[in-house]
């Protein structure tokens, strides 16, 4: 062998070599990464068993909705809220001590049409059951964290009197409202019709509720809701649901969407909380609405929820709220959405039917006879009913008052627009 081909094979095994050293490096480098890739997802998906354990309870009953919910039947002594300490041995009140006077004596004449779920189509639940929509994995994780799912975000909440114009800026929620304040309030009922408002991006959502408010916009605000919701990040679509919802701390830590945490306890076999509502209004055309009352019980304490004339959903227990456990301070009636400013312009999420007030009947939202409970435990039509929107280029709502329905409002918009940029 000559000098040169000696020389030749030198090099290639010094290159050979070299790149077996690059190599090694390179693996040893990655491997920690893909260690901790696997570990990492390995502990979500534990979580998310964990989690999906603790809120789907052994159903006695399965029922495929139409909307490809599963709503499960489950005992009503297995429901979320006995997960709660102070709730284990709570005996559950089947029925309310007291109901608002006046309540079944309401002019039943209507404009709108009958309303009902889309699960029912397919089934119902059996006595000594309550209807529970199963929780996926895929909800779990659209949310931002495991931890998250199921909650507002904080500062969601219009603060009229404030009407701060950073509000928007501060948490992207705007709002068309009535309210009233100034007074010790004991429930609030109304009469609202059902839309399939458009929703922009996943993120965002659009909703129509009652909110009844104890104490200052501080951290320890109390607010107990209840209403309808378009959300594709909590449900994975853009149908239009029945929700509640429950803070006694702004938010923070405390409350959750329908049966998502501890707290709302339910005694209806029949309506299930996150279900679809079903059929929803159409622009010029039929009209549904749903009617909603809370107010509190003036012996237990506890705050009752109804839907319809024939429905008592089940109560809130005192336990859960400061404020609350003696009276609310304020009551809210209108809509909300999320206003993500996508590229620095505004949302083109829909509020409502997606059309201003000045539309009127058929073409935009309403709320109709807007009632409270006074400390007479009687409904009766509030006074001094004021208005609140931040930006009502966007979304807006107009008041009115007489004939079958009572105190009403229309409110929405269609978010961005010429005016509304």
């Amino acid at each position: 062998m000559t000098m040169g081909m000696q020389c030749f094979l030198s090099r290639e095994k010094s290159r050979f070599l070299l790149m077996l050293c690059i190599l090694l490096v390179f693996f040893i480098e990655m491997t920690p990464t893909t260690a901790s890739r696997s570990s990492s997802s390995s502990t979500q998906d534990l979580e998310v068993q964990t989690q999906l354990k603790l809120l789907n309870k052994p159903a006695v009953k399965s029922i495929k909705s139409p909307d490809g919910d599963i709503i499960d039947c489950i005992k009503i002594t297995h429901q979320p809220s006995f997960d709660h300490p102070l709730l284990k041995n709570h005996t559950i009140q089947m029925t309310p001590n007291f109901h608002p006077e006046g309540i079944f004596a309401q002019n039943k004449v209507s404009s709108s049409r009958t309303i009902t779920q889309l699960w029912h189509l397919n089934g119902r639940c059996p006595e000594g059951t309550i209807p529970v929509r199963r929780t996926k994995k895929d909800d779990l994780l659209r949310a931002s964290s495991i931890k998250a799912f199921g909650k507002k975000k904080h500062i969601t909440i219009p603060q009229p009197r404030s009407a701060a114009p950073d509000l928007i800026s501060q948490s992207g929620h705007q709002h068309a409202i009535a309210y009233v304040d100034g007074d010790k309030y004991y429930g609030a009922k109304a009469t609202i019709n059902v839309w399939e408002p458009k929703i922009q991006q996943s993120n965002e959502f659009s909703l129509s509720q009652i909110w009844i408010l104890g104490g200052s916009f501080g951290e320890d605000l109390n607010s107990i809701e209840a209403g309808w919701q378009v959300s594709p990040d909590l449900y994975g679509d853009n149908r239009t649901r029945l929700f509640t919802y429950w803070t006694s701390d702004a938010y923070q830590a405390t409350g959750c969407y329908n049966l998502l945490c501890s707290g709302f306890i339910q005694i209806n076999n029949e309506i299930a909380m996150g279900a679809t509502i079903y059929p929803v209004s159409g622009y010029h055309g039929s009209q549904y609405d749903i009617s909603l009352l809370m107010w509190k019980d003036p012996n237990e304490g506890n705050w009752w929820m109804q839907f319809g004339n024939d429905y008592v959903l089940g109560y809130w227990p005192a336990f859960l709220f400061s404020y609350l456990s003696d009276s609310a301070s304020m009551i809210e009636w209108g809509g909300e959405v999320v206003n993500s400013e996508s590229d620095g312009q505004h949302t083109s999420t829909q509020m409502g039917s997606g059309h201003f007030p000045k539309e009127g009947f058929g073409k935009a939202s309403y709320f109709k006879n807007i009632q409270i409970v006074d400390g007479s435990n009687n409904l009766r039509v509030p006074k001094d009913i004021g208005t609140f929107t931040e930006q009502s280029n966007c979304y807006d709502v107009q008041i009115g008052k007489g004939g079958n329905w009572g105190s009403y409002f229309y409110y929405g918009g269609p978010g961005r627009s010429p005016d509304c940029p």
